[in-house]
């Protein structure tokens, strides 16, 4: 009697399970952004705490930057050192433009007494003679003095791509969130020696999750980019609150249906997965059990 009874009760069971109030199952997932180090150093600060809100732009750990300032501070030296350096091309020139300038005088005097038959063209073809030195020299001078002044423009020059480098660098000493989130993770401490490219912390922006369900491929034709559907979030015990949600993404590709995930096809082995965007309100957290209905 015992057997008949449980065989009937079993299949209802099964019936009962089978009247599902949801086309698509999965879990809660969030942007999340792995933030590690681009300097080598020691930590000296962590100035956040696991579970801590921050902005995009905090500077939530600094590592020592003492020697690349340092650095920074020589090469600003040194580039002030050889900008004083630099000629006053027009100070240094103005002594030979006053003779020149002397000469043509005294040039154009000899002329005017060679007409008058007061001076020699002897004397004109020393003072023309002298003349062209004083202008070769000016053409030298002006040459070697630009020369030299472009030297220091591009030593200059050098230096400052030095330093934008060091600020670089610098700048790289101070690990900042890229996004508005919550800490979820802190990989290092205060005082820890820091290394090109180890995780310091893993942030997430827990005010817009988004549920990452999966849908047969025959429910693609009800689902488009934009839609409007309800999120389902169950936290267990009969525990149940709805959301508005949007369809933010659709996989292009289908995929064997991940371990844990239901469908409304019992022997769906191809899915699609789909991100529907959810609003948090503080309940939903990552890894939580989601449904879709359309």
């Amino acid at each position: 009697m015992k057997k008949l009874i449980l065989i009937p009760l079993a299949v209802c069971l099964l019936a009962c399970g089978n009247n599902e109030d949801y086309d698509a199952t999965g879990t809660f997932e969030a942007r999340e952004v792995t933030l590690s180090a681009e300097a080598t150093g020691r930590i000296l600060s962590m100035n956040f705490e696991e579970g801590a809100h921050i902005k995009a732009g905090d500077v939530i750990a600094s590592i020592d930057s003492l020697q690349l300032t340092l650095q920074r501070e020589q090469l600003i030296r040194q580039q002030a050192a050889l900008q004083a350096g630099r000629p006053d091309i027009q100070k240094q020139v103005s002594a030979l433009r006053e003779q020149i300038a002397s000469q043509e005088r005294e040039l154009k005097r000899v002329d005017n007494l060679i007409k008058e038959k007061a001076a020699t063209q002897k004397q004109h073809d020393d003072l023309s003679a002298q003349l062209a030195i004083s202008r070769a020299k000016l053409d030298a001078t002006l040459s070697s003095l630009t020369q030299q002044s472009s030297t220091i423009t591009e030593n200059a020059a050098a230096l400052e791509t030095q330093i934008r480098m060091l600020d670089d660098r610098i700048a790289k000493c101070s690990i900042v969130s890229p996004i508005n989130g919550t800490i979820l993770l802190l990989y290092a401490e205060a005082g820890e020696l820091a290394a090109q490219g180890k995780p310091v912390c893993k942030v997430a922006d827990l005010d817009n999750i988004y549920l990452q369900a999966y849908f047969t491929s025959d429910q693609l034709s009800q689902i488009k980019l934009g839609q409007k559907v309800t999120v389902i979030a169950d936290f267990g015990d009969d525990e149940q609150y709805e959301y508005p949600g949007t369809i933010t993404w659709i996989a292009g590709e289908s995929e064997f249906t991940p371990k844990g995930i239901q469908t409304r096809g019992s022997r769906a082995n191809l899915v699609y997965a789909v991100k529907v965007a959810v609003k948090n309100d503080g309940r939903l957290k990552l890894g939580l059990y989601g449904e879709v209905r359309l």
